[in-house]
């Protein structure tokens, strides 16, 4: 079974403890159950089937059946504490808790490196820069982007993109990046976009105000459209998305880092049969 720490979804876990102990023994969900101290036989199946969710006094019964010890189990019970978040704000605390926890320790959480990424929309500009102006200073780095961001803040932006594998260092002091494409899992993926997608819109509006418009393209269309309209144009808008990705990626002479956003969203409530027939 791999470690806990190699986990975003606690439930996962559970369902990895469970059909381990199986394949090696008579093990059972009531006997799982009752090596928690949980009255319901059923209970830990329900919470890993999304049915129901482990409570806070439920954390220390199922971390002891699972002989959870130490940062094993305080890990646990922040990916807890994450799976149970009801909102962006506390998923973002049990991520900073979990990478807090993880660092003291020595330990990598992939999906932590991502949230930073995606927290800091300096990150992905830095990870891009980087490369194409080898033998840069900090500063001329710093002065390339276009937000308040100092050689300090690049230095540590340089340093947490070395540290994650997102960006490698030559032997001649140039950068270059590791992969493509950053990912997470998809627990936290959706969670760190949002983040990325508004810091991203309040620098599109910045960029209204201040770039020439030759530099710049904003568009819209307002309209009104059924859900099958609006999951057809999703699909072509997909389609457009990863073709504008691969004539980006065969540029070869990048002088500049450009964020480009696709957004549909709707401007008005449903309207109802109810709503139609008030109308009449």
């Amino acid at each position: 079974m791999k470690p806990i720490t190699e986990y975003q979804d606690y439930r996962q876990y559970m369902q990895d403890f469970y059909e381990e102990r199986k394949r090696s023994s008579y093990f059972t969900w009531r006997k799982f159950a009752s090596l928690a101290g949980f009255a319901s036989p059923a209970y830990l199946k329900l919470v890993c089937d999304g049915k129901t969710s482990l409570s806070k006094p439920g954390i220390a019964k199922a971390a002891r059946a699972m002989n959870l010890e130490g940062f094993d189990y305080t890990y646990f019970a922040l990916l807890v504490k994450f799976g149970n978040a009801k909102n962006d704000s506390e998923k973002e605390a049990a991520l900073k808790e979990l990478e807090r926890e993880a660092r003291m320790n020595k330990i990598r959480i992939v999906d932590a490196d991502a949230y930073r990424y995606y927290e800091d929309p300096n990150c992905p500009i830095v990870r891009e820069l980087a490369p194409i102006m080898p033998k840069a200073t900090l500063g001329e780095i710093a002065s390339k982007i276009r937000s308040d961001i100092t050689a300090v803040q690049v230095r540590e932006i340089l340093q947490f993109l070395l540290e994650a594998d997102l960006l490698k260092k030559n032997s001649d002091g140039t950068f270059k990046q590791t992969q493509k494409v950053v990912t997470g899992s998809k627990e936290t993926i959706p969670h760190v976009i949002r983040t990325m997608n508004k810091k991203m819109t309040e620098r599109a509006l910045q960029s209204i105000a201040n770039d020439p418009v030759e530099e710049r393209n904003f568009s819209g269309v307002l309209m009104g459209i059924d859900k099958h309209t609006y999951d057809r144009i999703t699909r072509e808008i997909n389609i457009f998305r990863k073709k504008i990705a691969d004539i980006a990626n065969e540029c070869q002479t990048i002088d500049q880092v450009y964020q480009m956003n696709l957004q549909i969203f709707p401007l008005t409530d449903k309207i109802t049969s109810t709503d139609l027939r008030k109308a009449k």
